[in-house]
């Protein structure tokens, strides 16, 4: 078939490497315009942009889906369907009825679960043990168009947000091809989505990713998790902001009533901490939470780059009474 692809982040430019190297033509690639990112604010171009430039293909940047330019140069272009990942954009009704057989999208839930723009971040954050990759049509409503194809893939216990989403993303590009195939063929009928089990999953923002250490283990775990790479889970410290990478689970530490600034080994059962209270060993450092205490593994305190907990807490010199968040 002849299809034209939009989408912008790397999960998407998978999907575009796979459809490059399937017996589909690509005419041409949609993705959201370049944009200022990083440090020095270079504008840079989208992966999916690079790979279709890579591969001569045109590239449409359009600054909205509703640009009249965008339409007329899709009719020309008169693609069979257009699949579609991560674009980053509503496609609007005009543009949906382009395609022959559709906009085919490929998102990172099992449909109806996790509608929205974080199905992977918010998974993890609900402590989900299986997810997976659906395809579906896309119409007017938000992730609701009748499902052609799924794959499920199960959710480790160390899993980040980032590791998921890379799995999917590789499985779902090859689910991706197949749904075209199939379409092409006409072994495919789409189905409607269940009414029942309907859950949304919204953008996180940085508000989100904030530590309540209060909360019991699980569920900052889940946080830190879920939250990593992006937007990236942060508590304060002194009132600055300490991002924090994953952590374990550290219900066999042993805690010295000695108090946080005593430094010890950890390795035998002891007292609760307080939520957010530290605890530096000499091989780690410990949070309390509402639960069980955490270890921290790496974080980042503002300005500075990432290391590992116990080398922050050596050079913070943490006193007893001072808490994470607090």
């Amino acid at each position: 078939m002849r299809v034209v692809f939009a989408g912008t982040p790397e999960p998407a430019a998978l999907a575009l490497r796979a459809l490059l190297a399937s017996r589909h033509e690509v005419a041409a690639a949609i993705t959201r315009p370049a944009a200022r990112a990083g440090r020095g604010r270079k504008v840079v171009t989208s992966p999916v942009g690079e790979i279709a430039a890579e591969h001569g293909l045109e590239v449409l940047s359009p600054q909205s889906t509703r640009d009249p330019e965008l339409a007329d140069r899709l009719v020309t272009l008169a693609p069979d369907a257009c699949p579609v990942v991560a674009y980053g954009a509503l496609i609007p009704p005009a543009l949906l009825q382009v395609p022959r057989l559709g906009w085919v999208n490929l998102h990172f839930s099992l449909l109806p679960s996790w509608r929205g723009a974080a199905p992977v971040q918010r998974a993890l954050l609900a402590g989900d043990e299986l997810t997976g990759a659906t395809t579906f049509v896309l119409e007017e409503g938000l992730d609701t168009g009748p499902v052609l194809g799924s794959l499920t893939e199960p959710i480790r216990a160390t899993d980040t947000s980032g590791d998921l989403l890379e799995r999917l993303a590789t499985a779902g590009a090859e689910l991706l091809v197949a749904t075209l195939d199939g379409l092409e063929e006409g072994s495919l009928t789409a189905q409607p989505q269940p009414a029942d089990g309907v859950s949304h999953a919204p953008k996180l923002t940085v508000e989100d990713a904030r530590i309540d250490w209060s909360r019991p283990a699980y569920a900052v775990d889940r946080l830190v998790r879920g939250c990593t790479p992006a937007p990236g889970a942060w508590t304060t410290f002194r009132g600055d902001r300490l991002k924090v990478q994953p952590l374990a689970r550290a219900e066999q530490a042993t805690v010295h009533p000695g108090g946080p600034a005593e430094s010890h080994d950890v390795d035998q059962p002891g007292p609760r901490l307080r939520p957010g209270e530290i605890e530096v060993g000499r091989r780690s450092v410990l949070v309390g939470t509402g639960s069980d205490p955490v270890r921290l593994g790496t974080v980042q305190p503002q300005g500075k780059k990432a290391m590992p907990a116990t080398d922050w807490a050596r050079g913070a010199r943490i006193e007893a009474e001072e808490l994470l968040g607090g």
